[in-house]
């Protein structure tokens, strides 16, 4: 494990040979969402000697249409995510959206997410390195993870080297995502950590109803193989009501579903690191 990720998971009881999960809602919707979600995240990643980082969005800035729910503030949703660290201990990740985002969001969080869409925008890499965070970029679903070398280039040019990249799929036909998984070991090759992000991979975007569709049966599938072939991490939006979501309901991880989830993939790791 990586220098700055070991200082990432310092305040953690955990197991270095196993993987880190990046989990938590979509988005924040409420103080009561979120500190009940962490609450349950942070015991099952305890018990299993997972090293956490706590997830959610202080705002969704790509919507598909213009009714959706985006947020409840910039900053009153950042002081929730704070709290979660303060309570629990507990490092966090949210989304930046622009370049002049990097230094509010630096303010409360640890790691700085760069979305897929915007992963080839120069001024927000440099921003997100500039404030020293890790950096978590989202391979673009229109890239291969051979160009993810240059999102790393920029970070680095920067005089940042705290880097991780995360794959979500890439597109196939107009409504749906494959995962290819040899991106995996490809991005390794830059001397980065690498996510499978387990929940935007089964999104199905572009639907009719302006609402994203997903197929989250299939998150064990995408989590199990991403294990099997190495990823460092996981990525896994998760909520105590996916259908009364806000924001990718349709995908979300059932948190009730979250504790056998890792306990599979914990047994999953040590028989993969014994090969």
């Amino acid at each position: 494990m990586q220098n700055y990720l070991s200082t990432l998971f310092a305040n953690q009881k955990n197991d270095h040979n196993n993987f880190f999960l990046m989990a938590g809602p979509c988005v924040i919707e409420s103080e009561e969402v979120i500190m009940n979600t962490a609450e349950k995240v942070v015991r099952i990643c305890e018990t299993l000697q997972i090293p956490l980082i706590f997830k959610s969005s202080y705002r969704k800035a790509n919507r598909s249409r213009l009714d959706s729910f985006s947020g409840i503030g910039d900053i009153q949703a950042l002081k929730i995510l704070s709290k979660v660290r303060d309570t629990f201990n507990v490092p966090l990740v949210t989304d930046i959206h622009a370049a002049d985002e990097a230094d509010m969001a630096a303010e409360y969080v640890d790691v700085l997410q760069i979305p897929a869409f915007l992963c080839r925008q120069t001024d927000i890499l440099v921003a997100a390195a500039k404030t020293g965070k890790v950096v978590n970029v989202k391979k673009g679903q229109f890239l291969s993870a051979e160009s993810m070398q240059f999102a790393v280039d920029k970070i680095q040019q920067s005089g940042n080297e705290r880097i991780m990249l995360t794959d979500r799929g890439t597109m196939f036909g107009y409504h749906d995502l494959i995962v290819d998984y040899r991106a995996i070991p490809i991005m390794q090759s830059l001397k980065v950590p690498v996510v499978m992000d387990c929940t935007h991979s089964l999104q199905q975007p572009n639907q009719s109803s302006g609402v994203t569709g997903g197929n989250p049966q299939m998150i064990e599938t995408i989590a199990r193989a991403a294990i099997a072939v190495g990823a460092d991490g996981l990525f896994i939006e998760t909520h105590p009501d996916p259908a009364h979501a806000k924001s990718d309901g349709a995908n979300m991880l059932n948190l009730a579903m979250l504790a056998p989830l890792m306990d599979k993939l914990t047994r999953l790791r040590q028989v993969v690191n014994s090969l």
